[in-house]
């Protein structure tokens, strides 16, 4: 899954003229610097789709404005390592004068610009790391969490697969932040409605045999196999059991996160029928649409978005709405605004933004539709229900958020 066609730095400057908020930006410039996976597994689902959505939201967002601000976007590759995700948002928030953080899946690096990104008293926006820890024990009054979490994902598809007789679970787990977060809640909440888990194992990050695993699950007689991965991990996961012909003896696996390019790499021969949860479809609506074939008109292969280049365009248009608003870069300030305006785009709708810094929107269960049912490359998904934006996210009674149980202590500076 290499990728040649964006090297690991590139800059593309969105000039709108200098007008009066110009005055209060720190350097005369509002730097978005998109960290994320630019040539690994997570690639295709995040990586340069993800600037592409930033780069649509600078866009709609100069048509409106009239505060006269200069947007400079810059893009890094993490490799999935949180040493090298620490370095850069060190880099860019110490010597490149970056604002704002966006999107950075692979949780464990997203934990660490979180902490980076609250010393330096600068802004975090993050879309493509999923441990609900980042607005759980690890929130941060500069970070907020976009567009969805491992407590989602767990509620959304881990109940609905135990209420339809899913009641025994066995976990295929990636062995770091993410993938124990993810199996942390779900097995919550398989326990929660009736259900037992019958065993775990956790490969390595990223893996490619998952053959030893997977004929220990088969081996346990679970009804569920549950896939605690992403991407890549989640691809080859499924690609091999469909060789071992686990589903044809009575097992089913659930996608506990499966993004739009992984159910595409896979086909609908392999991937029909799978139910997982997601926050964003590209056939919702016509805004989607439309913003569909925007974004595959400059995306590496034409790809359509995931949610997590959903969750990027949405958390990028808002937080420049928000500097507009106060006229200053100030992160810290900045997140507090973003937290009291409404958030309005084409892509979720209306929603908030809460005090421990969780974006709340709907979700969507969904199934992969068979070869039979798709009317074109990107027609894959059913929508099977619409989990209301306050029942989609755990609920703040539930939060170990210092921001929401009063433990907090000031953003650094």
């Amino acid at each position: 899954m290499k990728r040649k066609f964006l090297p690991a730095m590139i800059a593309a400057a969105f000039a709108l003229g200098i007008g009066s908020a110009q005055a209060q930006i720190s350097d005369g410039i509002v730097k978005i610097g998109v960290l994320n996976d630019m040539s690994g597994l997570y690639a295709d689902l995040t990586g340069p789709g993800s600037v592409v959505a930033a780069r649509l939201a600078v866009e709609d967002f100069q048509k409106t404005s009239k505060a006269g601000l200069k947007v400079e976007i810059i893009s890094a590759d993490h490799q999935n390592k949180p040493d090298v995700g620490s370095n850069i948002a060190r880099q860019w928030y110490d010597k490149d004068n970056v604002d704002v953080i966006v999107d950075v899946p692979t949780s464990s690096v997203a934990l660490a610009v979180n902490q980076i990104t609250r010393e330096k008293g600068k802004a975090f926006l993050v879309s493509g790391a999923a441990t609900s820890d980042l607005t759980g024990k690890a929130c941060s009054p500069n970070t907020i969490h976009w567009t969805y979490d491992t407590w989602m994902l767990a509620n959304g598809t881990g109940s609905a697969i135990v209420k339809t007789g899913g009641d025994t679970w066995f976990f295929l787990t990636a062995d770091y932040a993410f993938g124990h977060a993810l199996e942390r809640d779900t097995e919550a909440v398989v326990l929660k409605n009736g259900g037992k888990v019958l065993g775990k194992v956790r490969h390595p990050f990223p893996g490619s045999d998952f053959s030893s695993f997977l004929l220990q699950a088969q081996s346990s007689k679970a009804k569920i196999i549950g896939l605690a991965n992403a991407g890549g991990d989640t691809i080859n996961s499924i690609k091999q059991a469909a060789e071992f012909g686990i589903t044809k003896r009575g097992q089913n696996l659930a996608g506990l996160l499966v993004f739009l390019t992984d159910v595409k790499a896979l086909g609908l021969d392999v991937a029909q029928g799978l139910i997982f949860t997601e926050t964003f479809y590209w056939d919702l609506n016509d805004a989607t649409r439309e913003f569909a074939k925007r974004f595959s008109a400059q995306a590496p292969r034409n790809n359509y978005p995931t949610m997590i280049h959903a969750g990027v365009y949405s958390a990028v248009l808002h937080y420049l709405k928000a500097v507009e608003a106060i006229k200053t870069d100030d992160g810290t300030k900045v997140v507090e605004q973003m937290k009291k305006m409404p958030t309005d785009d084409p892509l979720f709708g209306k929603g908030t933004i809460r005090v421990d810094g969780r974006k709340i929107h709907p979700a969507y269960l969904v199934e992969v539709k068979s070869p039979a049912e798709s009317k074109g490359p990107w027609d894959l998904y059913k929508i099977r229900a619409t989990i209301p934006a306050e029942q989609a996210f755990r609920p703040l009674s539930e939060s170990d958020c210092p921001l929401v149980t009063g433990g907090a202590a000031p953003a650094k500076k």
